[in-house]
């Protein structure tokens, strides 16, 4: 199937800074668009049901999978977490521009069903940064901030995966980075034929 629209997907480790310059892209560029996952984890914070999250039982999640709703799923800290293909491929398909953010395994799983998705890898700029923005965040136990760091080992041994890598050091530049991408994606042949179909048709290019 054909879509106007693209699919960025974004991955990190927990604490490197993926949702807060998700959510600024967001507030910056309106044709962009999130899609909520599917969790089987507890809300955190402020949190809301179909906000961040979907927050759904182990047993609606294992139905939606019965039911093969979810373009992507996979278990991360001891949740699930999952995206509906419907919404995406209905929005793709209205030629907004979607973008997801899941983990490695997830992203691989989107880049098996949707080809032209763009890969993007949000990385700390060091351990010792990582460490102190999951203490930071005041959530979680000494015991979860040493689970994430090693999980955090094993996610970013899969940056090789992705197609583009942004270095959250300073928040301003790693924001310019992600937003650069989206804005160059728009860019292509493909993308401005379809967006500029009666320029390329007036000017005998088609």
């Amino acid at each position: 199937m054909d879509y106007t629209g693209n699919l960025f997907v974004v991955a990190a480790p927990s604490g490197a800074g993926k949702s807060s310059l998700v959510s600024a892209l967001l507030a910056l560029d309106s044709r962009v668009q999130l899609s909520v996952s599917h969790t089987t984890r507890a809300p955190r914070g402020q949190e809301q049901h179909g906000c961040e999250y979907f927050f759904v039982s182990a047993q609606e999640f294992d139905a939606m999978v019965a039911a093969d709703a979810f373009v992507e799923w996979a278990q991360v800290h001891n949740h699930r977490y999952g995206t509906s293909r419907k919404a995406i491929e209905e929005r793709m398909a209205q030629g907004v521009d979607v973008i997801l953010e899941i983990d490695y395994q997830g992203a691989a799983q989107i880049r098996g069903i949707f080809a032209s998705a763009v890969l993007i890898f949000i990385l700390p700029p060091s351990w010792e940064a990582l460490r102190a923005r999951l203490e930071h965040r005041g959530e979680d136990s000494a015991d979860v901030i040493a689970t994430r760091l090693h999980n955090a080992a094993v996610e970013m041994a899969h940056v090789g995966q992705f197609d583009f890598v942004i270095i959250n050091e300073l928040f301003e530049s790693a924001l310019f980075d992600l937003r650069s991408i989206v804005h160059s994606r728009r860019l292509t042949l493909a993308a401005q034929r379809s967006s500029h179909a009666d320029t390329f048709k007036a000017l005998r290019l088609v």
